[in-house]
């Protein structure tokens, strides 16, 4: 009976394998790209300018409010993880990504609302509200989107799995081009025409993400829940220490798999657990990675902003540095130093994905480097004019003098955010790489956490010494101190990368080499 109907249902079976053949491939990923690069316009024309509201609207003090984005940031990378498992175990990734966009949106709206239409007084709880609304939508949808692009490209093709490598650049690719333009515009609407219409614009933006998302609907290969992966990991770790296995007949169906686990699921946790060490020893970078919206446009705040005669920007637009570094030279990576370097190095990437890891940490290091020694200038200038006790007064520096840290870290994020990304879904099973999509975003999350924990001992120590080095006042706090630490920490933690790199081995692809 169930061979029979097994083979009735066969032809029905090919024939929706070979509808879903015409779907997927740069046409379907080409609106899901579209999609992202709308999102972050919106997250980072919502987000990028938070210090600033955070101190002259809401009048927190700067550590405090670096510590409350820095929370914000990490709860907004973590929650992908929650996202991953949703999508994995119940709802699938287009499902998924559909009603977090809902969420999002929902949450942008209302946080226009509380920012239009409730008083200052009562406005933090309505507002810290709306952002964390912000949060859980974008946690959705940041691991399933990502993924469910890679996965409009076939692995079993050597054409297409060339497509998916490509795939991950030209996606960041999309993503600095939509930051780049929120920067650019909403922080120029928020400084110059209001804080309502610079978060209404994220609102709408996002709306029209929406719309986008849906128009591609037909051209999706779309993958069909499989079960919890995180219940599939726990069975392989309970039936590994269990001392009493099921007796299993050979010619039994059924088996309980909380004591006994296949082969294929020991396998695929042995690969999940080997990027472990890797994730942990990216968590610096990822510190230093959340110092660009935070304390570098606190820093850019003091200093000459003038763009000719009548023209100022804004201190946070400079974080679009990082966007057009990325923008410029993610192509020249992708078309001359992948050739150049497969010629040498025989890798069908250019160089394996830990060295461009490992090359984008180095480069993070001497971000921070950079930002101490620009920071050192700045106080000196304050200094030698007389204002170091005149925190309202413009220090006589151009904000200009920022624009090589921003640079640096574009450059950084090119080989070390790409190549995180790249590695947590190439090294990742299949049925569980909207898990790894979530490992490598919630490695940011931590660091933003770190970070903030970070800037609370280093407050708590050096009150303690009488010098506090994180004041409100910049011209007399030590932000250089704290660039010169952050530096030493990602020195340390470049040496943790090159310690467990050693000892990592590459997931076997057929056709790899």
């Amino acid at each position: 009976m169930d061979g029979s109907l097994t083979s009735a249902l066969k032809p029905l079976i090919n024939n929706v394998h070979d509808k879903d053949s015409f779907k997927g491939g740069w046409e379907a990923s080409m609106y899901l790209i579209g999609t992202e690069f709308i999102e972050r316009f919106a997250m980072s024309g919502m987000s990028g300018n938070l210090i600033t509201y955070l101190t002259n609207v809401l009048h927190e003090p700067t550590a405090t409010a670096a510590k409350n984005l820095n929370v914000f940031n990490g709860v907004t990378t973590l929650l992908p993880l929650l996202g991953a498992f949703i999508a994995d175990a119940y709802l699938g990734r287009f499902k998924t990504i559909l009603v977090s966009l809902l969420i999002y949106l929902m949450g942008l709206v209302m946080l226009t609302l509380s920012v239009s239409k409730v008083p200052l007084e009562i406005q933090h709880v309505p507002f810290f509200f709306s952002l964390y609304l912000v949060a859980f939508g974008h946690g959705g949808q940041k691991p399933c989107l990502q993924t469910f692009g890679a996965d409009q490209f076939n692995e079993n093709t050597m054409e297409e799995k060339k497509a998916k490598s490509a795939f991950f650049n030209w996606w960041y690719f999309g993503i600095c081009i939509g930051a780049s333009a929120g920067m650019l515009i909403v922080f120029y609407v928020q400084e110059n025409v209001g804080w309502e219409a610079g978060f209404a614009i994220p609102a709408i933006a996002m709306a029209m993400a929406l719309v986008i998302y849906l128009l591609g609907e037909r051209s999706y290969r779309q993958n069909i829940p499989s079960g919890s992966p995180l219940t599939q990991i726990m069975q392989v770790f309970v039936a590994a220490t269990s001392t009493i296995k099921d007796d299993i007949d050979a010619s039994s169906v059924t088996k309980n798999n909380w004591r006994l686990s296949t082969v294929t699921q020991v396998e695929e946790v042995k690969l999940l657990l080997r990027l472990i060490p890797i994730w942990l020893s990216c968590l610096m970078y990822a510190v230093v990675f959340a110092q660009g919206g935070t304390f570098f446009v606190k820093q850019g705040s003091t200093m000459d902003t003038s763009l000719g005669n009548k023209f100022h920007i804004s201190p946070a637009s400079l974080q679009v540095f990082i966007g057009l570094t990325v923008l410029i030279f993610l192509p020249i990576y992708d078309k001359l130093f992948i050739p150049t370097a497969r010629s040498f190095t025989g890798y069908r990437s250019g160089i394996t994905m830990l060295q461009r890891i490992g090359f984008g940490m180095l480069l993070a290091t001497t971000s921070m480097v950079v930002a101490a020694l620009v920071e050192t200038k700045r106080i000196s200038v304050a200094s030698e004019h007389g204002i170091l006790d005149q925190p309202n007064t413009i220090v006589p520096i151009s904000v200009w003098w920022l624009i090589p840290q921003y640079v640096i870290s574009g450059v950084s994020n090119v080989f070390a955010v790409v190549g995180i990304q790249e590695l947590f879904y190439d090294q990742i099973p299949t049925e569980i790489r909207s898990i790894g999509s979530a490992m490598q975003l919630s490695a940011f999350g931590v660091g933003s956490l770190l970070s903030g924990v970070l800037i609370s001992v280093v407050e708590s120590v050096t009150s303690a010494t009488g010098d506090k080095w994180l004041v409100d006042n910049l011209n007399r706090a030590h932000l250089d101190y704290f660039y010169w630490l952050l530096a030493g920490l990602s020195t340390l933690g470049f040496c943790a990368f090159i310690g467990v790199s050693k000892s990592f081995v590459y997931k076997k692809v057929d056709g790899d080499c």
